[in-house]
């Protein structure tokens, strides 16, 4: 997120003006246990075709599954187009020689609403097979992304050896090159679970709380269902999206606004994208196995009442990075730093390769959040910290003490993280308020087994190198909360144990950014 301020520089359009929009159409519908239920009937499924014979590797199929429209031959594939919203169940089957296209803005289902009794709200679900390639029709002069609204799901789950690619047209003609970017908006999920920033005088966090998606002008997320259920993304790749709408009002690779636990995030690379690689506005999805290469803005995003963990996480900026303002994570508010539900960031297990020189540090923590990272490596030619506050009369609101009227469980916290930066801290001042070197040091001390001036920490780009082969972990499985597994143990630092660990390999993709063991290239495609 480029900037906190680019909240409030989306605008609701008319319905009238978006035929896409979540406020037209002749049925509500809510998800399962939730709101006053009009059901439509039951849609029949997309049949897999049968009679397409399967051509010879590297030319295009004959014709188009159903349910999509064939729209001629774009490099070695079949276009299939996918309709502009997705109103029944839709299953994009794995064929050889064909690709899917997204022309212009494509809606999963139409908005129900936080309570999930909108007039004209539909829930639809988009199943995509592994293997399969969805890319954005760059030629047209629409923003192409892929939004799944309230009460929607999107089911994306590859395999480690059939991973499924979003990416743009360019890289179906051989046009992209390792400093391609920004050619298409990327994936949006919007849920129903809890947020901190209303677009209008309500309750924080309740089904009435709701925003638009930074970048849509019309898709609204946020609600009061903390489990809430978007679908599955996994062993998936977004390949050069992260669209500039305007100033400070981008789309990232991976946006979740509102999603809940029940939602499912893992084996995600976000490649090139010209904005975040993931950003998460609220809601209570967990992540993990994350791969972030070349992200031009931060590589991790979280805003406005997050509440989640994520374990392994290897973000890898673009070398020579001159961008100002992008982070390795960035962890904020939305300019009201004591708006409930808090943010609660939790990472495990990351590492960290930021290459800026002109942003002021890897990671940056601002108020309105509450933070906790243990099993780290963050290396970058400038500092590796940098926290940044309000004040009130508790103190700095990202550094003072615990509070539990305001959900504060008090300053961040380190275990086993070892920095080898050119400096450990950065200040900024903003307001007259300075979170001083001294203050910062006091934060990273108080954890346990922490490195303050590492150096070679990282070997062959990424791996555990000098001490961190040698630094005691932190047991991540004791963060979880009572009755839950998500984090589990491990016996190392950092994102990989070495090069014996094999998770990031095969569905990966490999570019200047990192080279991948078994993985392709990300200029290249399968059939």
């Amino acid at each position: 997120m480029a900037d906190l301020k680019r909240m409030s520089l989306i605008l609701l359009t008319s319905c009238a003006a978006m035929a896409l929009a979540g406020c037209d159409g002749s049925s509500s519908v809510a998800s399962p246990g939730e709101g006053t239920v009009v059901v439509p009937g039951t849609p029949t499924p997309t049949p897999t075709p049968g009679a397409t014979p399967t051509p010879t590797p590297g030319t295009p199929a004959a014709s188009c599954p159903t349910g999509t429209s064939d729209v001629g031959v774009i490099g070695n594939y079949r276009s299939c187009r996918l309709p502009s919203q997705i109103t029944s169940a839709l299953s994009l089957p794995k064929v050889a020689g064909v690709a899917y296209e997204m022309n212009g803005r494509v809606d999963v289902g139409a908005d129900i609403g936080g309570a999930g009794n909108t007039p004209g709200g539909v829930s639809a679900t988009l199943t995509i097979a592994p293997g399969a390639i969805v890319y954005a029709n760059t030629a047209n002069a629409d923003n192409d992304f892929l939004v799944v609204n309230r009460g929607s799901r999107l089911i994306a789950e590859g395999t480690e050896t059939q991973p499924i690619i979003f990416t743009a047209q360019d890289n179906l003609t051989g046009k992209v090159t390792d400093e391609s970017q920004g050619l298409w908006g990327g994936i949006i999920l919007a849920g129903r679970a809890p947020i901190s920033n209303c677009n209008a005088t309500v309750t924080p966090g309740t089904a009435q709380c709701e925003n638009v998606v930074e970048g849509t002008s019309t898709a609204l997320y946020g609600g009061a269902i903390p489990t809430d259920n978007s679908g599955t993304i996994r062993y998936v790749q977004i390949r050069y999206s992260g669209t500039v709408i305007s100033p400070n009002n981008e789309l990232q690779g991976l946006t979740l606004g509102g999603t809940g636990s029940g939602t499912t995030i893992d084996h995600v690379q976000v490649h090139n994208s010209s904005d975040d690689g993931i950003e998460i506005f609220g809601g209570r999805t967990n992540l993990r196995y994350l791969v972030m290469t070349g992200a031009d803005d931060d590589s991790l995003d979280t805003d406005v009442g997050w509440q989640g963990f994520v374990q392994f996480l290897l973000a890898i900026q673009k070398p020579n990075n001159t961008q100002s303002d992008n982070y390795a994570t960035e962890i904020d508010s939305n300019n009201n730093e004591d708006a409930l539900p808090r943010q609660r960031y939790n990472l495990a297990n990351f590492t960290f390769v930021h290459t800026s020189s002109a942003t002021n540090a890897a990671i940056r923590i601002r108020g309105g959040a509450d933070a906790r990272f243990v099993n780290g490596i963050v290396v970058s030619p400038v500092a590796c910290l940098n926290i940044v506050a309000g004040a009130d009369s508790n103190g700095k609101t990202t550094i003072r003490p615990a509070n539990g009227a305001l959900e504060d469980q008090g300053p961040p916290m380190f275990d086993s993280v070892l920095f080898g930066c050119a400096s450990p801290y950065a200040e900024t001042t903003v307001n007259n308020v300075t979170v001083t070197t001294a203050e910062q040091r006091a934060v990273f001390a108080a954890g346990s087994n922490n490195l303050e001036n590492g150096s070679g920490l990282i070997a062959n780009g990424y791996f555990p190198a000098g001490a961190a082969t040698t630094a005691t972990a932190f047991d991540a499985s004791t963060l979880n909360p009572t009755g839950t597994s998500f984090l589990i143990k491990t016996s190392y630092v950092g994102a990989v144990s070495g090069p014996n660990d094999t998770w990031y390999q095969g569905w990966t993709c490999s570019s200047n950014r990192a080279t991948f063991a078994t993985s392709n290239s990300c200029v290249a495609l399968p059939n």
